[in-house]
This record gives structure tokens, sequence and C-alpha cells, in this order.
């Protein structure tokens, strides 16, 4: 017989000592924070020791804290291993859940090369700005984010880089555009976040008023309405790569912003282990340092504007 505290104790010990904090793992678990408080001292009176340093509101793990985190969060990743490889869900699709702005202009349209090379492997797509926990509604989740999610894996997609852009028609129509202080005489077409134009003026030194122009919640939108001529765009340039190259938008200057947020691949630790979401995530890293490795260095390089 293996000697062992309560299931129930060790798990709500491992999501509190990952986040340092009783209300985040309470909100993982599902659970009350009264309950993870109570649940990690009965662990702690189990084992005959303290396992966080409380002071106040503030968390820390002491020294053997840290060592049974360690040793606990990989017992648990191999359980999860374990028992996905024993359901081997291989009756149901790789179910994906990506934003809509990344699925609708960089990934469907390279979709067909993903089925060509896997014809066998079965699909269902969500599209969705809402954050994915990593439960299991999903397998895989493309999201925009610093790359911390709590509890998951996050694989680098893509950085993202920004830059105007308008449709060839309004850049010849409006000689202006030729110098960044143009931007002052056009309409400006805002994503979000809005910040976005004020940290570009301040790079260009020029002054931007952040009230004129039109709002989108959605960065597909954005470049759309770009293309179609209702002004100027802080495109995204990954997903505006493709209408770039087909010339339905320009870029006006050489100069590209970098985006704090990146696109990111995440998903569970146990869902490495699925052959499918394994040979799709080889695919979309593939497929994002071919078509966006040219892009980023041209962003790098572009440190003077026409």
């Amino acid at each position: 017989m293996r000697r062992l505290p309560p299931m129930s104790a060790m798990r709500a010990f491992e999501s509190a000592a990952r986040h340092l904090s009783f209300t985040r793992a309470a909100a993982e678990l599902c659970v009350t924070q009264a309950a993870v408080s109570h649940q990690v001292r009965q662990l702690e009176q189990w084992l005959g020791r303290s396992l966080f340093l409380r002071r106040g509101h503030t968390l820390a793990l002491t020294h053997k804290g840290r060592a049974y985190l360690d040793e606990l969060s990989l017992a648990f990743d191999r359980m999860a291993a374990a028992t996905e490889q024993v359901r081997e869900r291989k009756d149901g699709p790789l179910r994906i859940t990506a934003l809509p702005s990344f699925a609708s202009r960089w990934l469907l349209p390279r979709l067909p090369t993903f089925r060509a090379r896997h014809p066998d492997i079965e699909i269902k797509f969500s599209s969705s700005v809402q954050l994915w926990s990593g439960d299991d509604e999903f397998d895989l989740g493309i999201r925009s984010g610093l790359g911390r999610w709590p509890g998951l894996k996050a694989d680098l997609i893509a950085r993202e880089y920004l830059s105007p852009v308008c449709s060839p028609t309004l850049r010849q129509e409006q000689s202006v555009l030729a110098q960044p202080a143009g931007l002052t005489s056009v309409m400006l077409l805002h994503d979000e976040p809005r910040a976005a134009w004020r940290h570009w003026g301040e790079l260009t030194g020029v002054s931007l008023d952040l009230d004129r122009g039109v709002q989108f919640s959605d960065a597909a939108l954005v470049l759309q309405a770009a293309a179609d001529g209702l002004g100027v765009a802080l495109g995204r340039l990954m997903l505006a790569a493709d209408d770039l190259r087909a010339g339905r938008l320009v870029q006006l200057f050489d100069l590209a912003l970098p985006n704090d947020f990146s696109y990111w691949l995440v998903y569970a630790h146990a869902t490495a282990q699925r052959p499918e979401a394994a040979a799709f995530r080889a695919w979309l890293l593939e497929a994002a340092h071919e078509h966006t490795g040219k892009t980023a260095r041209q962003a790098r390089a572009g440190t003077t504007l026409n």
C-alpha cells in the first residue's frame, strides 16, 4: 500500500502553489477559496510541515513546498498523459479553438496544405475570442497573449508586428501618405487595443488625434475596411500577409512596431501525447515559420521611414 495524502488535498496544493494564489486555484478547481485553504492545511497537517510562507495576503513556497510542487506537477502530468493514452479518442475529431481574425485571415487559407498532408485527421474548428482554460472542451487553442497560461503548455506561433496599411487606391489619391505626418489628414481605423496608434505616433514623432476614425473589435474587420478604402489601419502584418502579397493592401512605411501580444498554440500537457494534436502542432509551427520569417526580418530591419 502506498501511503498518500488525500488526492483532493494534493490537487489543491499543486494548483495553489502553481498560481501562488488560493483564489486562482479555487477558480481553476471550481471550488471556493475556503475549500482550497482547508485542503492545503489538511495536507500540511498530514505531512507535518508547512508548505507555504504566509505573509498577509502574499503566498510564497517553503523550500520543501517548492520541491513537493515540482514532483507533484510531474506526477499529475504523467497521470494525465497515461489517461489520454488509455482513452484513445480516435473516433472523435481534433477540436481546435482559434481567434476569429487569425482563423479567417491566416489559418484557413493554409489549411488545405495540412489536409493534403494528413487527410485522415478530422478537425472541428470553433472561433472565439474568449479565454480558454484548457478544459476538455477543446484539444488545442490558438490565442494572442504573452505566453503565460498557468497549467498549460504554450508554443510561440509567431511574433506580431504592426504597421500602417491601406488600399493602393487610397495611397494614390492621398499624396500626403508619402510621409508619416500625412496620417494626421486621413481617416484612422482602430483595432483593439486602441492605444496602438498612440505608440506608433510616439515612435515616429507624429501627434495623432486618437478620437478620430472608426473603431473595430476584430482585427480581420479593420483589415477588410482598409482594403475597401475606408482609411488607414495599423495592420497586424501576419494577418495582412496575403492581402499585401496580392496587392489588396499596401504597407505605407518600412518601420513596423512590435506588438506586445504574440500568437500562441495553447494546450494541456496530456494533449501533446495525442498523435493528431502533435501532427497539427508540427504543421502549424512549420507553416508559421515559413510565412512569417520574411515579415519578421523586414520588421526588425525597418529602422527608417520612407
